[in-house]
């Protein structure tokens, strides 16, 4: 009878195991170094927006904490005090409260254990009253310094004889559910009881009792009245430059976007003159006419448009539309990324604009002042709280960043198309 034989399968798991780690070990690699860089050029922003969220002790804690906690309290005689986990003889922690009652005592230890230089930093053998402690009237000369000897009783019943090191008060804490249990400490030196809490009411407290609300509401009608007339310009710029033909057009146009190598403190100077002149100085419609016509966003429409096939247009004309027809109908359909980006970046300018501001309107009442100029007022009002200037840089930051993150796929795309012929 013949033997059956099984066919032979060819071990392939160290080729698999090659394959595996040359595929994704450098992705891998990759994915950890654009993580840990994401990380640390995020670290400030997140401290920030946790910082916002803390009380202004929290703040100043060391070492510094990432999240906020707030001291978690309990009433004692009709007092809301905070808690404090007290370590006792025994080894249990107790979550005890000061009472503000405090009593001198004595820290003691021998001659071999003092410390002649730092006496505090000494190993302390004992420590009790220093009612409870007899002076013998006696010194004892270690390294120079003398010490006066105690005859101190100890726990078993006895006394003996050390050298006192140095002499402190301590706080009385109570167990504010059994106030028998009593103990002696220092409560700096005492771990509170925290829990983590995040403090909403630093962003109430900012906007309403420091009048970050009103500019605020400043800042957004400036933004938006800046964002909505540079897009209508460039709109109109944009097509006139890509579709109408008329005597020296590319002369207009390279004249016209010369004007971004002009340097912003060149114009300072008699822009403020026309506002002078006008009478729009200290008002917020300065913040907005002069800056409604941008150079930059015509080219980045100019671009667009030409990326349009002409076939549209002849096909519009045709249907008798007339030129404002075609560009609203037409064009402004088509040009969503490129809209979406040159919104971006205007909102991201008009939003956080400082200088301007602060020449036309900073001798202005505060009601007529935008974030930028806030910020620098509540940073002065609140040197001691940065918790609270925090909240107001974190109330400044966040609009343009949500804005950012819901738009950011139209801006990358206005980015892509507006680079291509």
């Amino acid at each position: 009878m013949a033997a059956i034989t099984q066919p032979t399968v060819p071990n392939t798991r160290p080729q698999d195991q090659r394959s595996f780690l040359e595929i994704w070990g450098p992705r891998i690699l990759i994915y950890l170094v654009l993580g840990s860089t994401s990380l640390i050029m995020l670290f400030p922003f997140i401290y920030m927006v946790t910082t916002s969220l803390k009380t202004a002790t929290d703040v100043f804690r060391s070492p510094p904490r990432l999240l906020p906690f707030t001291p978690i309290n309990a009433f004692y005689e009709g007092q809301e005090l905070p808690l404090y986990e007290v370590t006792m003889e025994d080894g249990s922690v107790v979550q005890m409260v000061n009472t503000g009652q405090n009593e001198r005592y004595g820290f003691f230890t021998t001659p071999d254990l003092i410390n002649v230089d730092t006496p505090r930093d000494s190993a302390i053998t004992v420590r009790v009253p220093l009612d409870s402690a007899t002076d013998t009237g006696t010194t004892q000369d270690v390294g120079g310094e003398a010490f006066d000897v105690y005859s101190v009783p100890m726990e078993d019943g006895s006394t003996q004889e050390l050298l006192l090191a140095f002499r402190g008060g301590l706080s009385r804490l109570v167990d504010p559910n059994n106030p028998e249990i009593v103990a002696f400490e220092n409560p700096l030196a005492l771990p509170t009881v925290e829990r983590i809490e995040f403090r909403w009411s630093n962003y109430e407290a900012v906007l309403t009792l420091r009048n970050l609300d009103r500019s605020l509401v400043n800042t957004t009608i400036v933004t938006f009245a800046v964002t909505f007339g540079q897009v209508v310009t460039s709109l109109l710029g944009g097509y006139a430059f890509s579709r109408m033909k008329f005597r020296g057009q590319t002369a207009v146009f390279l004249v016209y976007l010369g004007t971004i190598m002009i340097p912003f403190v060149v114009l300072i100077i008699p822009l403020y003159q026309i506002m002078v002149l006008i009478g729009w100085q200290d008002r917020l419609v300065a913040l907005i006419v002069p800056w409604i016509f941008t150079a930059y966003g015509t080219f980045l429409m100019r671009q667009f448009f030409m990326s349009i096939p002409k076939d549209l247009e002849e096909a519009a004309t045709l249907d008798g539309l007339s030129r404002l027809g075609i560009l609203m109908r037409v064009f402004v359909p088509l040009s969503g990324p490129a809209i979406a980006t040159q919104s971006i970046i205007t909102f991201l300018y008009a939003w956080n604009s400082f200088v301007w501001p602060l020449i036309i309107i900073g001798d202005s009442p505060i009601e007529n002042h935008v974030l930028t100029l806030s910020l620098i007022t509540l940073r002065n009002a609140a040197a001691s709280e940065p918790n609270i200037v925090l909240t107001g840089a974190a109330v400044a930051i966040l609009p343009p960043l949500i804005l950012f993150v819901l738009a950011q796929r139209y801006f990358i795309e206005g980015i892509a198309n507006t680079g291509l012929k």
